[in-house]
């Protein structure tokens, strides 16, 4: 049995990890041009989704964000509200 209530909550978790790791990940180990190239990606996703989508993965979001207990990964996950 998954883990994740929807298929919303498991996509809005894998797109959350992996903006955190785009954006935790030093200079050193990742080019910030392919960093860009992810987050864009992540944004362009987003983007395309229609309002009524956009609104439940907002919710997803902060869902996630209030239930997050590590303090780093909450604020990166609010901003990104």
């Amino acid at each position: 049995m998954s883990q994740y209530p929807s298929l919303t909550r498991a996509l809005a978790e894998a797109l959350v990890d992996l903006a955190w790791f785009v954006e935790s990940t030093d200079d050193d180990h990742m080019d910030q041009d392919d960093a860009m190239k992810a987050l864009e990606g992540v944004a362009a996703v987003v983007n395309r989704l229609s309002a009524a989508q956009r609104g439940k993965f907002q919710q997803v979001i902060e869902a996630m964000t209030e239930a997050e207990t590590d303090p780093g990964r909450r604020e990166f996950s609010w901003s990104s509200c």
